[in-house]
């Protein structure tokens, strides 16, 4: 059996910043990434997506981000930059691994992987993010509806809506901008719990996280006290505001019921609606702890504080939303919650 010194789990942004963390303690992590190439789920976002922050804020530690400083990344330069980045940093990063199991071992921790391969290692740090695991809340009726209903996840780009009746739910950033992205070739409405709310992307000239490291509230150690996330504005130059003005998208509560195809609205009228694209979100995709005391709530949430586990010392987590700041889980912020592990990690393994 393969022994090493901490398994990192995941191989996009969280996973990468966590390893360069690591070797900096002088320890040597072995990162285990599922997928063909060490960038997590970026290649598989939808292919318009654009940070919401320049590129100025949106680097790892110790690699800025090439090009304008001031520009927004499309998603294809983010995984070309974390590819990169995986290449500068000189440690054991393995594609097409899928791990399947972790369980507690004389100390340590045994990783299970896919095909039967087993390690062994001192410490694990869980670090595979949550596009894995997309969210589908219960929506009334959304189960008996005949027409095509995928997740954000599954979205891609909106060619083959073209002249459809589609309904966008949710109300954050990504939401926000597929509907109005669908709405050039598609009828399309956003129906969402609560009206959106918007934050102006470049207050006072500057983009809005020079204000949020500014102030130190992109830092606040707020994860620890927040029982459950709270809704964030969606980011807006002008132009998401606009199009709900021109009603392109248009925007509504959302539905009541669903009967076939029909959406059944709050005023009790009735609609087809070819397509439901559910813009709700993810949570953390951990499925491999499922099986390790301690180390999950009943709803296979993490049991953590700031990252560290409740339950093992051994065990750490990086890449959470709201881990410990409203940055937890962004490129701009990951690096410090994995800087923060890897320090406590450090500690963990001298006392044995």
């Amino acid at each position: 059996m393969e022994q090493i010194d901490v398994a990192v789990i995941g191989g996009g942004q969280s996973g990468l910043a966590t390893a360069h963390a690591l070797q900096a303690r002088g320890l040597r992590p072995l990162v285990l990434e599922a997928s063909g190439r060490a960038a997590g789920s970026w290649p598989k976002y939808y292919d318009s997506l654009t940070l919401f922050s320049p590129a100025r804020h949106s680097a790892l530690p110790s690699l800025p981000f090439p090009g304008d400083p001031d520009r927004y990344p499309h998603r294809d330069e983010v995984t070309a930059y974390l590819m990169a980045y995986a290449d500068r940093l000189d440690a054991d990063v393995r594609t097409g691994i899928r791990v399947t199991e972790v369980r507690a071992s004389g100390g340590g921790f045994e990783v299970q992987v896919e095909g039967g391969g087993l390690i062994a290692a001192r410490a694990v740090v869980a670090a595979s993010g949550s596009f894995g695991r997309p969210h589908r809340p219960a929506i009334p009726g959304l189960e008996a509806f005949t027409g095509t209903a995928l997740h954000a996840a599954d979205y891609g780009s909106p060619g083959r809506f073209t002249g459809q009746r589609v309904v966008v739910v949710g109300g954050g950033n990504s939401a926000v901008q597929i509907a109005a992205e669908l709405a050039g070739v598609a009828r399309v409405t956003l129906a969402t719990r609560t009206p959106v709310k918007f934050a102006r992307q470049r207050p006072l000239g500057r983009d809005l996280h020079f204000w949020l490291r500014y102030t130190g509230i992109d830092i606040a150690p707020l994860g620890r006290v927040l029982r459950e996330p709270p809704t964030q504005p969606v980011l807006d130059d002008g132009r998401y505001r606009a199009a709900l003005k021109r009603g392109r998208p248009d925007q509504r509560p959302l539905f009541t019921g669903i009967d076939g195809t029909k959406a059944v609205w709050a005023d009790g009228s009735r609609e087809e609606v070819d397509a439901i694209v559910l813009a709700t979100g993810y949570r953390p995709d951990v499925p491999y702890l499922a099986g390790l005391a301690g180390a999950l709530d009943a709803a296979g949430r993490p049991r953590h504080r700031d990252g560290a586990s409740l339950a093992h010392p051994g065990l750490a987590f990086v890449g959470l939303e709201w881990q410990r700041s409203l940055s937890s889980n962004s490129l701009r912020g990951v690096g410090r919650d994995a800087a923060r592990a890897a320090r406590r990690l450090a500690r963990v393994l001298a006392r044995e």
